[in-house]
Parts: C-alpha cells; sequence; structure tokens
C-alpha cells in the first residue's frame, strides 16, 4: 500500500496473496520459490529488515486469501512494476485492500482498522468487501462482529443492508 500511495503508516514487511506463473495466471504463493526466498534474504540483510518481510501469510494455509478467493476482478486490476529485465511486481488497486482490511478488521482489530479508515471507502465500497468477507468466514459470529463494527464507524445503513 506504501509503494501505490495508498498509505503512509511504515511497515516491515510485504504481504503476498499471489504469485503470477509464465501464462499470466495467478498461482499460490505456496511455497514460495527458492530463488524468491533467496532474494529476500539478501535484501533482508542488506537493509536490515526482518527475517520475514516477505511475507506469503495471507495465504498460507487454506484459510487463506488466495485459496478462499480473491475478489472479483483482483487480477484485472492489478498494478504492475518492472524492476529490471527480470522481475515484475504487481500491486493491487485501492479496492482490494479495502476488501483484505475489512476482512482482518473484523478478524483481527487493530491497526487494520486504522488502515481501512484512511483508505476512505465509501459505503457502497464497504458493502462490496463485507459480501465478500461473509464469502470466507460463513459464521454467524463473524456476521455478527462485521455488522457491530461496521454500526462502531457509523456505517449503520452497510450493516444492516448485510
Amino acid at each position: 500500500m506504501i509503494v501505490t500511495g495508498l498509505s503512509s503508516r511504515t511497515t516491515t514487511d510485504m504481504d503476498i496473496v499471489a504469485l503470477m506463473d509464465d501464462s499470466r495466471r495467478l498461482v499460490t504463493p505456496v511455497p514460495l520459490p527458492e530463488w524468491l526466498l533467496q532474494a529476500a534474504e539478501e535484501v533482508s540483510e542488506t537493509m536490515e529488515l526482518p527475517e520475514d518481510w516477505l511475507n506469503n501469510g495471507p495465504s498460507r494455509d487454506e484459510g487463506g486469501l488466495f485459496q478462499m478467493g480473491l475478489p472479483d476482478g483482483f487480477q484485472a486490476r492489478l498494478h504492475a512494476r518492472e524492476y529490471g529485465d527480470r522481475l515484475a511486481v504487481y500491486f493491487v488497486d485501492r479496492i482490494d485492500p479495502i476488501h483484505f482490511k475489512r476482512y482482518a478488521a473484523v478478524d483481527r482489530g487493530g491497526y487494520h482498522i486504522s488502515d481501512l479508515e484512511s483508505l476512505r471507502p465509501t459505503d457502497e465500497e464497504l458493502l462490496q468487501a463485507a459480501r465478500w468477507t461473509l464469502t470466507h468466514d460463513v459464521s454467524p459470529g463473524f456476521s455478527s462482529l462485521l455488522k457491530r463494527l461496521l454500526e462502531a464507524l457509523g456505517h449503520e445503513d452497510v450493516a444492516s443492508a448485510l
């Protein structure tokens, strides 16, 4: 989010939700390729970053973002940045962190809530993101927490539309 100007909050890691293969299809980032892990280790040492600064945690297991399904249109919205002749990094569009942060805000709270608010989502964007999160956690408890959080943040109309 920092690279694309969506956030100014400092962080010590970069989340990977998917990789792109040679056919330009999104694939699971588990496991990360050895060449990428080696490059990340070199960057970690050079830049004095934590060892796990390149983080596939959001899509690491069966309940991960990639495994459970990315928001509709995710790949079409990616923004490519070329770094030399051999590396392209695809950054998410503004709507996708709204989805991810909406999910994380309910699941974990904390800075995810302020990150979400800093994106200034419209009610329609929040509703779209909330509906997507409900496909990732179908439990009544999650739905209830989602609605309460929306209401607490002043989005009663969005909560009542769910």
